[in-house]
């Protein structure tokens, strides 16, 4: 039997400037794009070995997201894992997490997801009152919603792939019941 690579699709959600897009340049490219874009959607594809396996993943990078945006179709069926980023600071992106996580929960129907909420930006915390949003309200969420939690700077590049392992190993814990490597049948019904 050929050792196939096991196919993980990756979705990067969050509020506009957080800094997705630089994470996700930063572990496809190994380098920090210092100019901001707003992004349409990108996928970007690459190889990560996590615990000996082999994972292809397609990392989906979303324009951003705020309480009026409709939470798209494809950023919910055949998705494997989310990884969720607030900017540190900025308290309203990491208030708009909650409301983000429980659009998937209504979309998918499903009360758990494998998902990573990521506090991003920790580079800039350095200039007195820039951090709004402290490392135990972050960690706090996270164990709310079952959810892995980690910090990191794009532009430092600090926890940029870790984000990546947190997020299969949430998918893998969560799909290790069933041996197949297909997401479950989505539960999403399109109205």
């Amino acid at each position: 039997m050929a050792n196939t690579m096991r196919k993980r699709k990756i979705a990067v959600l969050g509020s506009r400037s957080v800094g997705k897009s630089s994470l996700v340049i930063q572990f496809i490219e190994n380098h920090f794009v210092e100019p901001y874009h707003p992004t349409i959607e990108s996928t970007f594809s690459k190889g990560v070995l996590y615990k000996g396996v082999e994972y292809d993943c397609d990392i989906i990078d979303t324009a951003g997201q705020d309480e009026y945006s409709i939470l798209n179709s494809k950023h919910a069926i055949g998705i494997h894992g989310y990884v969720l980023v607030y900017s540190i600071t900025s308290r309203r992106s990491f208030d708009m997490i909650k409301i983000v996580y429980d659009k998937i929960i209504d979309f998918c129907g499903k009360n758990d997801i494998p998902c990573v909420i990521v506090g991003a930006k920790t580079d800039l915390q350095s200039s007195p009152n820039s951090r709004q949003v402290q490392p135990d309200e972050g960690e706090e969420l996270a164990k709310l919603n079952k959810a892995a939690w980690v910090e990191t700077s794009a532009k430092n590049n600090v926890n940029v792939g870790k984000v990546f392992e947190l997020c299969l190993a949430e998918i893998e814990k969560r799909s290790s019941h069933s041996q197949t490597d297909q997401p479950e049948p989505s539960k999403c019904i399109v109205m």
